[in-house]
């Protein structure tokens, strides 16, 4: 055993525990086979290194810090419920526990937030090393917790450090997961301590993926070199407000509009677009255009820590009070759309105080991140609580006039701030770069495109400031990058017990901005939209690059915190959340953002929920579940009857539209009809939008023959030149989500549009109208689901088409082939799609596979805590052969929750192993 550390054997295993043991040993055999047929790391790999680094979760372990004794109940799946005196006890746990677990995935995550990703994998994450150097974020977090943070918030995360390190001491790499064994093999990287820092960083990577519309800032741009203004407009529609409800209905928002009509006040409002757009958009050129195609690159590129690198990042949450459900307690539930991670990137756990005290303030479960103390989303035993991404416009990119060492601001040239940081590369030499920043703190992302600018060449920080020459920088503006609170707010609404101190702790939770609903034990409702939001001039409404030279587009200022929308016991009933427009554009003063996803999801949940409360039904938590596994397609609804209104000659394809007859528009994973029409919608979004849009925002690879252009535009002499997609297929355009669902929709009313004009392809006719497009694109669906899954529709599914896999976010992405097959598991056939309540999101314009799912699901009992449900996306536990790696994603994949213990008695009956930690 590690230094300071004793052990003593548990009971001997029941019949379960037998049955895990001859899988786990199963599974350790067939690696040992598969290693001795030929695998070089076959003498290392041994039976007794794979299982080094399984957690002990029987018997006892004495740690040093603790002030008394701490138990650890793990249930059947192997989640964690644990049981203190006092809080730092708790909390110390915790940080043992999850590394017992997750440490690789603590380990890695903590490398990117501090861009030293290249100290563990080696020069090939250089690139991505410079650009979070550029950003800072550890940089940030320092700061937040040396001048922001509450005294009893640096005492937890002090004591969750201790009791990583109290994992780690001792320990090998080999003996803590399976991944450090393979690393041994290319360098002699060795785990370092776990500091508090490493925490908080966490959280601005979890911003950062929920950072909002910096992604569509940057397409709208891209776009101007191939499409006019109008065009533009045509594919970023208004939000339909008179059609998909927004989140406030009856909210505290209603008594600020009033007075600020009243005053006839709308300063910082960001309500007109005013010159700004038009100004900067006229100022973007070719050069512009290379500059953030190259941005958008590295954007890609970074790891998502929680998300899809902003790209169709959503989720579901929504609560019904007790007048209409079957229990008259409330219902709540959550599921997170976010990136498809193995391990998941959330961790089941209950953090419970033997007595609450002062002493011992929490008694809370839920799902916590692993590398930061705290629950995220969960309940206590007063209140529940669920969060979906806001979507509010936090970030601002500003077009920089370089000048020398400086850039240009109000007519004068200001210098740039700068540092040097040093890039530690396993395996090789480490590398030196700069990071300049504008006077109030903007990093300058640009010098991070190597086609643009040499960076970071020379060792002085007085002379390594590169020369841009013509042309503009790029720099960022983002609320995320000032120190804040939000550690603080996870504490406090843990231990939250009413409506007030909710509102109180979520006002310190101020980034990323979230959609937090409420429910609690007594009966009451409520949403609040917490978050560091800024305001603009009327000169700039954040929807594009800004021309950072003049002073005008800089921000105003921040909304404050009792101006923003909440809304508490409203008299629908009920709240929905799912990334729809928190409210009416015209009901309140400030503008939140100009990209809203477009409530597809919201209202399906919403009418849902009235089909089944009206005439007095109620609502079961077997009903939530049920919503959250809605299968219906919205864009199917309204495309089908339209498409079988085509006239068709070819018999095959004939067939395949009588797929559609009577189809109920579900995506069931066995629906051929589901794999038919979503090939369909594929086909129309390529034909009628895709192919006409700049390389930059098509698929890495897909070529076309299209007009020239030049720096003033497409050349009138029907030039042609053959031009390359250059995004992954899984960020390019048009993705397919329901943006694009009310872009075809309003065009719809435009039959003879030149959106829906096309040229022939081979044998495939060319269109000149909407029903003509529709035809093409029926043909050639189905020819492309006959190249993919045979000729006789009889054998075709959208489960065929619709797979996850499950990937090792590291050496299972980037690793050899034999590592891939050890860490990865899949596929699962799943059901949902796009803009679905399911939400199995897939991209239109990359193909079909999953992309980004339900992340967890949860539905919470205020009535019985004990008869909440929840699931995982994979397990508790992070090594590649715990019976615990994967095994709720069939559950998930098949709708399943599992039994959420809560109270004392509960988690008794479920526990199946228990590990006491003594000081």
């Amino acid at each position: 055993m590690p230094p300071n550390t004793t052990a003593t054997s548990g009971d001997k295993p029941g019949k379960s525990g037998r049955k895990k043991g001859r899988k786990a040993r199963l599974i350790v055999l067939v690696l040992v086979l598969a290693v001795i047929g030929g695998i070089a790391f076959g003498a290392y790999w041994s039976i007794s290194t794979v299982r080094a680094s399984f957690p002990q979760t029987k018997g006892s372990i004495t740690l040093q810090g603790l002030s008394g004794p701490v138990t650890v109940k793990r249930d059947g799946n192997g989640i964690p419920q644990i049981y203190a005196s006092t809080d730092a006890d708790l909390f110390m746990a915790q940080g043992y526990v999850q590394a017992q677990d997750r440490f690789y995935e603590m380990d890695v995550r903590r490398h990117m937030t501090a861009g030293r990703l290249s100290e563990m994998f080696g020069k090939g994450q250089v690139k991505n090393d410079e650009f979070l150097r550029t950003l800072g974020w550890d940089r940030v977090a320092k700061e937040e917790y040396d001048t922001k943070l509450s005294d009893s918030t640096k005492k937890y995360l002090q004591a969750y450090s201790k009791g990583v390190n109290a994992y780690l001491a001792g320990k090998d790499g080999k003996d803590i997961s399976l991944e450090y064994a393979a690393l041994g093999f290319t360098n002699d990287y060795k785990p370092g301590q776990w500091t508090p820092v490493d925490s908080v960083s966490w959280l601005k990577a979890m911003a950062w993926d929920l950072r909002g519309n910096m992604q569509d800032e940057i397409d709208r741009a891209l776009m101007t070199s191939r499409l006019g203004p109008q065009q533009i407009k045509d594919l970023y529609p208004d939000y339909p407000y008179s059609r998909n409800k927004a989140i406030v209905q009856e909210g505290q928002y209603d008594e600020l509009t009033r007075t600020f009509q009243q005053s006839g006040s709308t300063s910082g409002s960001g309500a007109s677009t005013g010159t700004g757009s038009s100004s900067a958009s006229s100022s973007t050129g070719s050069a512009l255009t290379s500059q953030l195609a190259g941005l958008y690159n590295v954007l890609d590129d970074v790891p998502t820590a929680v998300g899809v690198n902003g790209q169709g990042i959503g989720s579901n949450s929504w609560v019904v009070g007790g007048k209409y459900t079957i229990t008259g307690k409330p219902l709540l539930a959550n599921d997170p759309h976010l990136s498809a991670s193995l391990p998941s990137v959330w961790y089941q756990m209950g953090l419970h105080c033997v007595t609450v005290s002062s002493k011992c303030q929490y008694d809370v479960t839920g799902y916590t991140f692993a590398g930061m103390p705290g629950v995220i989303i969960g309940h206590n035993a007063d209140i529940a609580w669920g969060m979906t991404n806001s979507g509010v416009d936090v970030t601002d990119l500003y077009l920089e006039k370089l000048s020398g060492d400086g850039y240009l601001y109000n007519g004068k040239t200001k210098p740039f701030t700068t540092r040097e940081e040093t890039i530690k590369v396993a395996g090789g030499a480490s590398k030196k770069i700069v990071v300049r920043q504008t006077a109030d703190g903007m990093p300058l992302l640009s010098d991070r495109d190597d086609e643009l600018v040499q960076v970071g060449k020379k060792a002085s920080v007085d002379t390594a400031a590169p020369d841009r020459g013509d042309g503009y920088g790029i720099a960022l503006r983002w609320t995320a990058l000032d120190p804040g609170t939000t550690m603080d707010a996870v504490f406090a609404i843990d231990k939250a017990s009413d409506w007030s101190e909710f509102r109180d702790a979520a006002a310190k939770f101020d980034v990323p901005s979230q959609n937090l609903v409420y429910a609690d034990t007594k009966d009451n409702i409520g949403y609040t939209l917490p978050g560091r939001i800024p305001t603009r001039s009327s000169a700039d409404d954040g929807s594009i690059p800004a021309p950072g030279w003049d002073s005008k587009y800089k921000w105003t200022g921040y909304i404050k915190q009792d101006e923003l929308p909440y809304e508490y016991n409203p008299k629908s009933g009920y709240i929905v959340t799912a990334n729809q427009a928190v409210v009416d554009k015209d009901k309140y003063p400030y503008t939140l953002t100009t990209d809203w996803g477009y409530g597809t999801r919201s209202q399906r949940i919403t009418d849902l929920i009235e089909s089944k409360i009206k005439d007095g039904g109620k609502i079961s938590t077997d009903d939530m579940r049920q919503m959250q596994l809605d299968n219906s397609s919205e864009i199917a609804k309204l495309l089908v009857p339209k498409l079988l209104k085509i006239n068709l000659d070819d018999k095959d394809v004939r067939e395949a539209q009588k797929l559609l007859e009577g189809w109920d528009y579900t995506q069931d994973s066995d629906s051929a009809a589901a794999a038919y029409f979503n090939a369909v919608w594929r086909n129309i979004l390529k034909l009628a939008f895709g192919n006409k849009l700049p390389k930059e925002l098509r698929v890495k690879g897909q070529c076309l023959w299209v007009d020239k252009i030049d720096s003033t535009g497409p050349v009138d002499d029907d030039t042609k030149v053959r031009e390359c997609g250059e995004r992954d297929a899984d960020q390019a355009q048009p993705d397919g989500g329901d943006r694009w669902f009310e872009v075809v929709r309003t065009l719809m009313e435009k039959p003879d549009s030149d959106w829906w004009k096309t040229p022939a392809s081979g044998t495939r006719p060319k269109a000149d109208n909407m029903d003509q497009l529709f035809r093409r694109a029926l043909i050639d669906a189905r020819w492309e689901l006959t190249a993919k899954l045979g000729k006789d529709i009889d054998t075709w599914s959208w489960g065929r088409l619709h797979r996850l896999f499950l990937k090792n976010q590291t050496l299972g992405t980037d690793g050899p082939g034999f590592l891939k097959y050890v860490l990865n598991r899949g596929p699962w056939k799943l059901s949902g799609g796009e803009a679905t309540v399911n939400a199995t999101g897939w991209n239109a314009a990359g193909g079909y596979g999953v992309v980004w799912v339900p992340s967890m699901r949860m539905v919470v009992n205020l009535d019985d805590l004990d008869k909440s449900k929840w699931i995982n996306l994979t397990g508790a536990s992070g090594h590649a052969f715990s019976a615990h790696y994967t095994d709720q994603t069939g559950k998930w994949a098949a709708g399943e929750l599992l039994p959420w213990s809560f109270s004392d008695k509960a988690v008794d009956k479920s526990t199946s192993d228990t590990l006491v930690l003594k000081p």
